[in-house]
């Protein structure tokens, strides 16, 4: 999207909008949004608001998991304040059960009866941050007390498609062939669909997403980008269907390595060209990890700390996580010149700000950390990413749901809250099946010190969508300190009626606990209508989300 900029002095002020020609800009808006109704864009995919769940730390044992007996309340062993939570913002989609987890996990170690099932050691029991555990507890030796049929029953309680990722490292393809075939085989048809029956589950799941590894340039085997070419023709040529539409994922580049994405399709679509209608979906993770203002890229060392920061760090996270912005469109321009039909989507299945441990809420939670209102804002300005490229995405999974890295919810025995950027989903959850309008947005740049040098970001950006007769727009607005007057033109249409709702804190350090579950929660903002235009003061250090009735 093209950003018009503008300058306070500048003598665009009071003037009449260029293509309207009736309505008048006042001289006193510092920004203005103008949205052209009469130019749609692609529909919204709901799958784009996706959650991510790994056997990591607190994200299943202690998260999701509390057990049938538990005194915690809950259905079939799933934590019931988290089920809750998310059929109220409308989960589409969660993704499981890695993650570098997945590449070490037998699916069939977490199905059948539970006492008969193995404990294994888990993946993260070589990290740094597993080393306080003293190799002791589930985060360490999983019990998988937690498998596929568990899984499936969290996705039917909260109305979510399961997105499985399958292991490519360390099991051989037919493993995936079977589990597959456990998932989506016709009841009584064959060993494993009974198997399936036994469980209490005769109808089959039906699962359409699938991830063919995780990270395979790094956790998931460390391939080069031919060899795992080689190995993603082998796990997905001639899967079982069922008649289920699957969509395969392939195991695309850590950040913007666009080397990885071009010699991987050049394989895929050279000599021996890989024709599979199934192969849809290329996998990019982007974390926002570098916050040392280029000091450093060490892994430990460069990240920042979740709740001690100043305001050149509140900005550089918004920096490092508007970098999706370019990474999509550079991912899209190599994928292109292989795959000219553009059959091949963009799938963001990892992504957010992620600190330095120090901050997580038990020991046992491995990169867990506290959330704030500034990392509410970078995952806004993410999704609004995401519409804006509704074209290229049709996939996307925060990381992760709870009590790990960008997390929605944080939870530990029988305590619960929610965090903000569960509300942030919760607001843009009106922007689901919508269809993509385009918006522009003009605003002096904000410009602040970075290490002793001038350093500038936007003010204001966004994204919009119409669904019958209702417009949402949705806007970040990162300046910490100043409200924004804002002037929105909507152009080919009459406003009948406008609402706003708003995420912002006087601290920008503010974030929920346990304690205070309410310190940070969406507010209702006043919006006038005047002339033909909407008149509304963006609070500072804010998410807000208008939602305009139009005839």
């Amino acid at each position: 999207m093209q950003r018009r900029q503008f300058l306070k002095n500048s003598t665009l002020f009071g003037t009449v909008l260029s293509v309207s020609g009736l309505k008048t800009w006042a001289a006193s808006a510092e920004a203005r949004i103008e949205i052209f109704c009469n130019e749609p864009g692609n529909v919204i995919s709901p799958n784009l608001f996706g959650q991510f769940s790994e056997h990591i730390g607190g994200v299943i044992y202690d998260g999701i998991w509390v057990g049938e007996n538990s005194k915690i309340s809950n259905r079939f062993g799933i934590r019931a304040e988290l089920v809750d939570a998310l059929r109220e913002i409308k989960v589409p989609l969660i993704r499981w059960p890695g993650g570098c987890f997945a590449d070490s996990y037998d699916w069939m170690d977490g199905i059948g009866p539970v006492a008969q099932r193995p404990t294994r050691t888990n993946f993260w029991e070589v990290d740094h941050d597993a080393e306080r555990l003293h190799e002791q507890g589930k985060q360490v030796f999983e019990p998988n007390r937690f498998g596929t049929n568990e899984f499936m029953r969290l996705c039917r309680l909260t109305g979510a498609q399961p997105y499985f990722a399958a292991n490519v490292r360390s099991l051989p393809a037919l493993s995936l062939d079977h589990w597959v075939e456990y998932c989506n085989a016709p009841a009584g048809s064959t060993t494993l669909a009974r198997m399936r029956e036994s469980a209490g589950f005769a109808e089959p799941f039906n699962v359409r997403y699938w991830g063919v590894g995780n990270e395979s340039w790094g956790c998931g085997g460390n391939f080069t980008p031919e060899v795992y070419a080689s190995e993603f023709r082998r796990y997905t040529t001639w899967l079982p269907h069922y008649g289920v539409d699957l969509q395969l994922i392939g195991s695309g580049p850590n950040n913007d390595d666009v080397d990885w994405t071009h010699r991987f399709f050049e394989q895929i679509y050279a000599d021996r060209s890989y024709d599979n209608a199934s192969f849809t979906g290329w996998s990019v993770h982007c974390y926002a990890t570098n916050l040392s203002r280029g000091k450093t890229n060490d892994w430990n060392l460069s990240k920042g700390d979740a709740l001690v920061f100043d305001a050149t760090d509140w900005y550089e996270v918004m920096r490092q996580c508007h970098r999706i912005e370019q990474v999509l469109e550079d991912q899209w321009s190599a994928m292109e010149q292989y795959d000219t039909a553009h059959r091949v989507k963009l799938v963001v299945d990892e992504y957010g700000p992620w600190y330095r441990e120090g901050t997580e809420i038990d020991p046992t939670h491995i990169f867990g950390q506290q959330v704030t209102i500034r990392d509410a804002l970078a995952t806004a300005l993410t999704l609004d990413t995401f519409i804006r490229h509704a074209d290229k995405v049709s996939l996307a999974t925060n990381a992760q749901l709870v009590n790990n890295i960008n997390a929605l919810f944080l939870a530990h025995e029988d305590r619960f809250v929610t965090t903000p950027n569960y509300h942030v989903f919760g607001m843009y959850a009106a922007h689901h099946g919508g269809q993509s309008i385009r918006a522009e947005f003009s605003a002096p740049e904000i410009h602040y010190d970075r290490d002793g040098k001038p350093a500038s970001f936007w003010t204001i950006n966004g994204s919009a969508s119409v669904k019958e007769d209702v417009i949402t727009l949705t806007v970040v607005h990162p300046e910490l300190t100043k409200a924004l007057e804002t002037q929105i033109a909507l152009h080919g249409v009459h406003i009948v009626r406008v609402s706003g709702t708003a995420l912002t804190a006087d601290d920008m350090h503010a974030h929920n606990t346990f304690e205070a579950p309410d310190t940070v929660k969406p507010v209702s903002l006043s919006a006038a209508v005047s002339g033909g235009l909407i008149d509304v003061s963006l609070p500072p250090a804010s998410v807000v989300k208008l939602e305009i009735e139009i005839a």
